[in-house]
């Protein structure tokens, strides 16, 4: 029985991987990370990177209310995962890293209030020019459960890492998504949510689900340099995009 749960888990592995290859929109890449949460039965996955000239861009399954409250409390600035990670070139287990800070603290209650589990597991990743990106899986579990879990899938996460990030820096590369400019879809995205309609209703005159739509919206604020969602609808306007 056991080895047939294990077959069946990596034949699954092996067909993320081959959709991941093939990934060519950022709906596609958004689903890959839904993808990893259905295969390894987690809460979150996310992708995040930072370039050269910090301009940043994400893909993940934390809620829009935890990102929008992330991005307001200015987080980036206090949270031990990016300070641990930035200098290291090996996985980090989230309990493993310094979180004796008060501000820290604050942050991880905070994380666990709006949805994320108690345990994370980040694998950095370097590319050229300054890139620097994260691969993040988040749970709910006892210590000794998710060091279990790390151990029996490790080695498979770190191919998965490198393989969102050799994905990325082609989208970088061929698309632009790093790119000052807003791409089609991130004007949609922005373009209703500047008519007043909700992210359900966005969605679904775009056709797309709330998360991926989540993700356009995310990569616009952060091309625009905004705070939160109503700040990059108003640099937008006032900047003549939309």
């Amino acid at each position: 029985m056991q080895q047939r749960l294990w077959g069946s888990m990596k034949a699954r592995l092996e067909a993320l991987l081959s959709f991941l290859k093939d990934a060519d929109s950022l709906e596609a890449f958004q689903a890959a990370t839904e993808q990893v949460c259905d295969i390894y039965g987690v809460l979150h996955c996310v992708y995040h990177w930072v370039n050269s000239d910090g301009e940043r861009f994400g893909a993940g399954t934390y809620s829009s209310v935890w990102v929008d409250r992330y991005l307001e409390m200015d987080y980036l600035r206090m949270v031990p995962v990016i300070f641990g990670c930035f200098q290291r070139f090996t996985p980090a287990n989230w309990k493993d890293l310094d979180w004796t800070t008060k501000a820290a603290r604050a942050m991880l209650d905070d994380a666990l209030k709006h949805g994320l589990g108690n345990q994370g597991y980040s694998i950095p990743l370097h590319g050229p020019q300054g890139q620097f990106a994260l691969f993040t899986l988040n749970h709910q579990a006892e210590d000794d459960d998710w060091a279990a879990f790390i151990d029996i899938n490790g080695r498979d996460l770190i191919v998965l890492a490198h393989e969102f990030n050799r994905r990325a820096l082609e989208f970088e590369g061929a698309e632009g998504i790093a790119s000052p400019s807003l791409s089609p879809r991130e004007l949609a995205a922005i373009r209703c949510l500047a008519r007043g309609l909700s992210r359900a209703q966005a969605a679904a005159e775009l056709g797309i689900s709330e998360h991926t739509l989540r993700v356009y919206i995310e990569s616009a604020r952060h091309k625009l340099g905004a705070l939160n969602t109503t700040h990059a609808v108003a640099r937008a306007l006032s900047t003549g995009i939309i």
